[in-house]
């Protein structure tokens, strides 16, 4: 893998407690068995199973657990991912991703003039910006610095073993993670924007909720703040982020 971590060093650029709001947290476990899951606190039957059928089509998902601390609290977060290329529903563009973690979408191979590292320019795979931007801010890694996995391909079939590892280097960082509850029962996590500890900017998470197909399926606190659930005026929108079909190749951006 080819990840410039900053540690955490500031970069400049039902029958229990829910919660909501931003939250800084480790990551601890990454597809977890069975027993995994039990060292960690969360009792399981059997051995958790990572790939599900959504309308007709195979997934196969990537779930982080992250921990809060003080109020101790573990949520999960599932990235779902398909090992073929991102496309456009017209079929006429798709994601480009390059090793600076730099996401655009595009017929061809991207030209433009903030589009660096061409050489190392592919199609991502279904699922892949998320991961990539989740372990952004979770490594640390500055704008610039290099983001890429060397087995992303097996990482699509549902082979975790870098992620895996991953866990073990970065035990000591954490990044910030909006959290929502579902069904006034279920933690869930916001997957448009992850912030890093340092600097600590939410207005990056307003930003991304307003922004077209940003908003969260869930309900949070109106001031983002972290602290214990109450229901509130925000709704969850059914065109949220955590479907992933939605057809955002009208996007361009310099991640």
């Amino acid at each position: 893998m080819a990840i410039e971590s900053n540690n955490s060093e500031e970069v400049v650029a039902g029958g229990y407690q829910l919660y909501t709001g931003i939250a800084a947290v480790s990551v601890v476990a990454v597809n977890p068995t069975q027993s995994e899951l039990q060292a960690i606190g969360i009792n399981a039957k059997e051995d958790p199973k990572y790939n599900v059928e959504i309308n007709g089509e195979e997934y196969n998902k990537v779930v982080f657990y992250l921990r809060h601390e003080e109020p101790n609290l573990t949520v999960r977060f599932d990235v779902l991912m398909q090992p073929s290329p991102r496309v456009s529903k017209a079929g006429d563009k798709a994601m480009w991703i390059n090793n600076v973690g730099q996401m655009t979408w595009s017929g061809d191979v991207p030209s433009y003039d903030w589009w660096k590292n061409s050489e190392s320019s592919r199609k991502a795979y279904v699922g892949e910006d998320t991961l990539v931007n989740f372990t952004k801010a979770w490594a640390n890694v500055a704008n610039g610095g290099k983001i890429s996995f060397d087995t992303i391909d097996a990482i699509a079939k549902g082979d975790v073993k870098e992620l895996k590892e991953l866990v073990k280097a970065l035990s000591a960082n954490k990044l910030r993670v909006l959290i929502g509850v579902k069904d006034e029962k279920y933690q869930t996590v916001y997957n448009r924007h992850f912030g890093r500890l340092k600097p600590a900017n939410d207005s990056l998470f307003v930003k991304a909720l307003n922004e077209d197909y940003g908003s969260f399926n869930a309900e949070y606190s109106k001031d983002l703040k972290f602290g214990v659930y109450s229901p509130t005026l925000i709704t969850a929108d059914t065109a949220s982020e955590e479907t992933p079909f939605k057809d955002d190749s009208k996007d361009e951006w310099d991640a």
